[in-house]
């Protein structure tokens, strides 16, 4: 190799390869201070972009089990509310079936009376004050169907069979099946969304068989029909010829928006997999729902006539309890599987986005010789061009 003074090429080397090192030093010493391997979108584009993404995905995640710790709170305060009112209608029903019998007198009654009005007076206090977060709970919660055969024909049980909607996240609007008769097949659409379910294995030929009932589950639209057989008049529910394959051709049912409630944010996206949904119906004794408002037991008569009323209205809170706690069990798995999706995804982000210690460890420590060295090796290629000056002291003796 020629000796040079004018350019030092192995000083030139020495320092490409120090700034290499210099700054792989510096990206070690990042790594081990910040605890990421990506810091930048230069360390790995790719896995910037995926961690970016699954970060966002479970910071969702953990609102969205935020949120359904608290709808569970909110299902619990209603439940806990319908457990007074339940209890004061089964002391309704007591001081009805005591002044259903002669051996009070009306006097007596009057007595009796007084008490049932006190307790009708609670139920509709206690409907008015329950809410969470300024949310009125038990007059209207979410999305409720119309009970009003007018706009929901679909109800009219007596002809059709339907004795029961229930919904999972069910968007407000009007709903309209279409059903020939004898196809076994059964369709429900609300002009956006529509689907088509097969009932023939349930049904008896073309009918609910007598004293029996049929759950037709439209599980995209999130809606429940409870189809009934033909049965008598009950406390619970009214006589019906039961559903026949065909009955419910172009019948609607209309579900109303109470403008209060009813959504819960589970998941981390927009789409309705990602809500889950609960409505309560008015509790109030004044209410459509329990309808015992206008009841007297202060005559024999009354007190006999109150005894159906008031089971209907047991039946019903009953009822609306056993939805809601259907609803809080729901969540509370719902709650489980997305604890467990943050954790799978916390653990996938991690493995993308953070730093291997023992790893960088043993990169910095590696770097850091070869830094040193470089520096020592510079000094010693900078005085390579001194030889040039045994040379010219050479040739001069």
């Amino acid at each position: 190799m020629p000796l040079r003074v004018v350019h030092n090429i192995p000083s030139v080397n020495v320092q490409r390869m120090l700034g290499m090192n210099n700054r792989e030093l510096g990206r070690r010493l990042e790594r081990l201070s910040s605890g990421l391997r990506v810091n930048r979108a230069a360390d790995d584009a790719a896995g910037l972009s995926i961690s970016e993404g699954m970060r966002a995905e479970i910071s969702g995640l953990k609102v969205g089990v935020m949120n359904t710790e608290q709808g569970i709170n909110l299902v619990q305060t209603a439940e806990g509310a319908l457990n007074e009112v339940n209890a004061m209608l089964i002391r309704m029903r007591e001081l009805a079936v005591q002044s259903a019998s002669s051996t009070v007198t009306d006097g007596n009654r009057q007595a009796i009376n007084a008490e049932f009005v006190q307790l009708n007076n609670e139920i509709d206090r206690i409907a008015s004050v329950t809410s969470y977060n300024n949310s009125s709970l038990l007059m209207g919660f979410g999305n409720l169907v119309s009970q009003d055969t007018g706009v929901s024909s679909a109800l009219a049980s007596d002809t059709t069979g339907v004795i029961e909607v229930r919904m999972s996240g069910a968007t407000s609007g009007t709903y309209t099946f279409a059903d020939t008769a004898s196809d076994g097949e059964l369709t429900l659409g609300n002009g956006t969304v529509t689907q088509t379910i097969r009932l023939s294995a349930a049904l008896d030929g073309d009918t609910v068989a007598t004293g029996t009932t049929v759950v037709a589950n439209f599980d995209r639209l999130g809606i429940q029909l409870v189809l009934t057989g033909s049965h008598p008049a009950t406390a619970t529910v009214p006589a019906s010829d039961g559903y026949t394959d065909g009955d419910l051709d172009t019948e609607t049912i209309l579900i109303e928006d109470t403008g209060v409630g009813g959504a819960f944010q589970v998941g981390a996206k927009n789409t309705a997999n990602d809500r889950l949904s609960i409505s309560i119906g008015d509790m109030r004794a004044s209410g459509s729902a329990l309808n015992t408002a206008s009841l007297t037991v202060s005559s024999l008569s009354a007190a006999q006539n109150a005894i159906n009323t008031i089971d209907l209205a047991i039946n019903r809170v009953s009822q609306q309890r056993g939805d809601l706690g259907a609803s809080q069990n729901r969540m509370e798995f719902s709650l489980r599987n997305v604890n467990n999706a943050v954790e799978n995804n916390q653990a996938s982000e991690s493995a993308i986005r953070d730093a291997d210690f023992p790893e960088e460890v043993s990169n910095f420590t590696r770097a850091q010789i070869l830094t040193q060295s470089s520096v020592a090796l510079l000094a010693q290629a900078n005085t390579l061009p001194q030889n040039a000056l045994s040379l010219l002291g050479g040739g001069g003796r």
